[in-house]
């Protein structure tokens, strides 16, 4: 509910209104798959240096039409944010400017719902940019897939049960073949992998085995 209400704000107080688009639904069966490399986990104070993203049309990846950036940022890169997604302070000084790039992912994205795994974060990240340039945040709907695959495993599990939602557990639990990862389009490219079996699984009713005990552990980002 607060969702809608959220969304309608910014529906009538749209600063552009070429970006009506984004409020009306996208074309039937087709949703985006959404993945953001940062400088850091802070969406108030870390920037934005990488974004891919895939349409998915029934259970077809459209890999002929990808949408990949990188993002030049008001500040470099820190030591510990290479570690993870290799982009040195070199090769995001030759990326875009964010106000560049922003017009063809919104148009990308359109009304489609996005999919991304802890796609809360990457919206967010996302949204303190979008914000300025549109006096709006993205209204679509988002699927989780993290939450998708805890539906089919965890689902009614017994109290106790011991979680597993990491990104590298979920690729081997579904058989996907794992790519080097903290790649944007790597990561994007799993994720649609995910979404379409998982998806698949939902429809013909079909369960995954919770036989593997793992510890848990709390991810944050792909």
């Amino acid at each position: 509910m607060m969702r809608w209400l959220r969304n309608m704000f910014y529906r009538v107080s749209l600063g552009d209104h070429s970006y009506r688009f984004l409020f009306e639904p996208g074309p039937p069966d087709e949703i985006v798959v959404l993945d953001c490399e940062t400088t850091g986990l802070n969406p108030r104070t870390d920037e934005v240096i990488a974004i891919a993203a895939l349409i998915v049309r029934g259970q077809r990846i459209m890999m002929s039409t990808p949408f990949r950036a990188v993002i030049r940022p008001d500040k470099d890169p820190t030591s510990t944010s290479i570690k993870v997604h290799r982009l040195r302070a070199q090769d995001v000084a030759v990326g875009r400017a964010m106000h560049e790039v922003l017009p063809e992912l919104l148009r990308f994205i359109g009304g489609r719902p996005i999919v991304g795994y802890y796609v809360d974060f990457d919206i967010r990240m996302l949204d303190k940019y979008i914000l300025r340039y549109i006096e709006a945040k993205l209204p679509n709907r988002r699927i989780e897939v993290s939450s998708m695959y805890y539906a089919l495993k965890y689902g009614g599990a017994p109290p106790g049960t011991v979680l597993d939602l990491r990104f590298a557990s979920i690729l081997a639990d579904l058989g996907i073949p794992s790519l080097e990862q903290h790649d944007a389009f790597n990561d994007t490219l799993m994720t649609a992998m995910m979404y379409v079996q998982l998806q698949d699984m939902q429809k013909r009713g079909t369960r995954l085995s919770r036989t593997r005990i793992v510890h848990q552990v709390a991810p944050i980002g792909a």
